[in-house]
């Protein structure tokens, strides 16, 4: 156990304010999506925005729609999360990306998606990593995790195993359980 810290602030020890301020710095994309099914892909993207950073919604959906198009669903707007299949997870990408957050949080983005449709997201995430956004991403795509990652974490039954730069832990990992792992998840 311990503390998150941003920009040097530890949001468990300050006062509720604070906090607040803190949790609008991270988005969070959930690996089931977590958008509102009646609501469209727009009226998703733009609900943070809208309600707690009190944007106009003009403004919102201005926003919105420039987010949508680029994760690649120009045209989706209308759309209900029902209709997108695998824009599902690129649309929830949009609404954390909506507030402007200086770090994304990703709890295995593409584990519930048809295998199909793994690569639209992991091109989104990968368009990303090109920003040099900071993002953590809890992920079993190792290719993925390898070509696009600067640090990696091992974790195995909750315990970190090693960490470090990705290139070189990928190359020449220093624990033994984490070269297992890696032998068995190689495409």
């Amino acid at each position: 156990m311990g503390d998150i810290e941003i920009d040097g602030t530890r949001s468990m020890n300050q006062q509720q304010g604070l906090i607040r301020q803190l949790r609008l710095q991270v988005g969070f994309v959930f690996q089931n999506f977590n958008l509102f099914p009646h609501r469209t892909a727009l009226e998703n993207v733009i609900e943070g925005p809208v309600v707690v950073k009190k944007v106009a919604r003009e403004a919102a959906e201005a926003l919105g729609r420039k987010l949508l198009a680029k994760v690649g669903l120009t045209g989706k707007e209308d759309a209900y999360p029902r209709r997108l299949s695998g824009g599902q997870q690129r649309v929830a990408i949009a609404r954390a990306l909506a507030m402007e957050p200086q770090v994304i949080l990703f709890d295995e983005p593409t584990s519930a998606l048809d295998p199909e449709l793994v690569g639209e997201v992991l091109t989104t995430i990968r368009a990303l990593a090109e920003e040099k956004r900071t993002m953590v991403i809890v992920t079993h795509e190792m290719s993925f995790a390898r070509e696009v990652a600067n640090r990696v974490i091992f974790i195995d039954k909750g315990v970190i195993v090693e960490q470090g730069e990705a290139k070189a832990l990928f190359a020449d990992p220093k624990e033994e359980r984490t070269r297992q792992f890696l032998e068995r998840t190689r495409h």
